[in-house]
């Protein structure tokens, strides 16, 4: 007996449509834990934008950190914090940049703690006394300077990107100012490029006219004016190592 060739069609068809693949995991709301228990408020001890003039120091008339002495700064800086002040080789070079808007250098300065952690601090000079603007912890993957901004790169879990800590002066204080997350940089790729598309070649045949002067032609989208940096420029010596261990 033989079947109609529909019904064999049929027989290996696949089956189709919607289909049980089980029971739906249960949708829950978050679970708070402790609800009841908040932490104290934070002490001034811990805020990085803390101001506190540094003792044992002369006053500067002239208002410009560029007229002190920056390892006397960070010495005098660490023993009024009751640290024993750091080798000299544990300081890097510092940097002088007007981060508090009035028209004078402030000192720039990081102390590295051991292979990984360091001490970033931000020194200004405010009524004649050297004054601490800024102090924090960080594993420093990078320090940028832009348009008055102090960008702070940390590595994170992911070894694709950093977090970005950015601090600006307010008119009283550094502030905090944004929290984001950026690619990871490396010293073969220190900041991001940009891959511009090369048009097909043409097809037409050559013109034998002479060629006409072409109008100047606009820069590329993403190129800046002249005079204009295009991203901030690194500031402090990076962090190279490949790994990517977790923030502090």
């Amino acid at each position: 007996m033989t079947l109609p060739p529909l019904a064999l069609a049929a027989g290996c068809a696949g089956v189709a449509g919607l289909h049980d693949d089980g029971r739906a995991r249960d949708v829950k709301a978050p679970l708070a834990l402790w609800a009841d228990r908040t932490p104290a408020p934070r002490v001034r001890d811990e805020d990085p934008g803390e101001q506190r003039a540094v003792p044992g120091l002369a006053r500067v008339p002239s208002g410009t950190m560029k007229d002190t002495d920056p390892m006397a700064v960070v010495r005098a800086d660490f023993a009024a914090d009751g640290d024993r002040p750091p080798a000299p080789d544990a300081v890097r070079s510092p940097v002088f940049h007007d981060l508090t808007d009035d028209g004078s250098p402030d000192l720039i300065s990081a102390v590295d703690l051991d292979a990984r952690a360091s001490l970033l601090r931000v020194y200004s000079v405010r009524k004649q006394v050297v004054t601490r603007v800024l102090a924090m912890r960080a594993v420093l993957a990078g320090v940028e300077l832009a348009a008055g901004h102090l960008a702070v790169r940390e590595p994170t879990k992911d070894p694709r990107y950093v977090s970005v800590t950015d601090y600006v002066w307010d008119g009283g204080r550094m502030g905090l100012w944004d929290l984001t997350l950026d690619d990871y940089r490396t010293p073969r790729n220190p900041l991001p490029t940009t891959a511009w598309s090369t048009p097909p070649p043409s097809t037409s045949p050559p013109s034998t006219s002479p060629p006409s002067t072409p109008p100047p032609s606009a820069p590329p989208s993403g190129t800046p004016a002249s005079g204009t940096p295009a991203r901030a420029a690194p500031l402090l010596e990076a962090a190279t190592r490949p790994e990517s261990p977790e923030s502090p």
